[in-house]
């Protein structure tokens, strides 16, 4: 069953076009120098940007081989490369917020924006980390915006055992993965048989990150 996004029912999100400010996020050690922050309501107008995304991203499904067949993968995506327009100013704005807050713990600027649509509980992201490019050798930041049904980011140390954080992602809320957790930990967006509306997320990593 699918159930549509009503934006009424949610009161996250900055007013107007101010972004709440990054300093407020509370920031939770993992093990092995990895670590995860978290700011609940953090993207102002997050009722326009996600219609705006569900309507106007060039979405497309991918289908990947598993388990010798070709199955499509439980999600709809979209990227934007560096030095790309993104489909909402607001983005392009949380970018540079984002870049300028922690640019100098990481080293760089976010470039690259990734978006994953999550249309109900049947759609999912399995157990990875963002470790293709350099997130397999060195510390890095990936940070996430989410629009829309929350939904659970799970986070386990690599190499599997239970689910030790389990982050439930609500409209507009940001997410931070940084030192090594690409490397020694990873994530997933699990399946849910709750009759849930959908959710986009909105990653934005470093240059050679993926």
């Amino acid at each position: 069953m699918t159930v549509v996004f009503q934006g009424s029912l949610f009161s996250g999100g900055a007013g107007g076009g101010r972004f709440g400010g990054l300093a407020r996020a509370r920031r939770t050690e993992l093990a092995d120098g990895a670590w995860v922050e978290v700011l609940r309501c953090w993207l102002p107008r997050p009722d326009e940007v996600f219609e705006h995304l569900a309507e106007h991203a060039p979405w497309r499904e991918e289908r990947r081989e598993m388990y010798e067949r070709v199955v499509g993968v439980p999600r709809l995506l979209a990227h934007y490369s560096e030095g790309a327009v993104l489909p909402h100013p607001l983005l392009g704005r949380a970018r540079e917020a984002l870049s300028a807050h922690y640019g100098p713990e990481l080293g760089e600027p976010f470039r690259t924006t990734g978006l994953c649509y999550y249309r109900d509980g049947r759609d999912s992201v399995a157990w990875h980390g963002d470790r293709f490019g350099r997130g397999a050798e060195r510390d890095t930041m990936v940070a996430i915006v989410s629009v829309g049904e929350p939904r659970v980011l799970a986070l386990r140390p690599r190499g599997g055992g239970a689910a030790v954080v389990r982050l439930a992602l609500g409209h507009g809320d940001l997410v931070v993965m940084g030192g090594s957790c690409q490397r020694t930990w990873d994530h997933a967006v699990p399946k849910t048989a709750r009759a849930v509306g959908p959710r986009i997320s909105v990653q934005f990593r470093p240059r050679g990150v993926a």
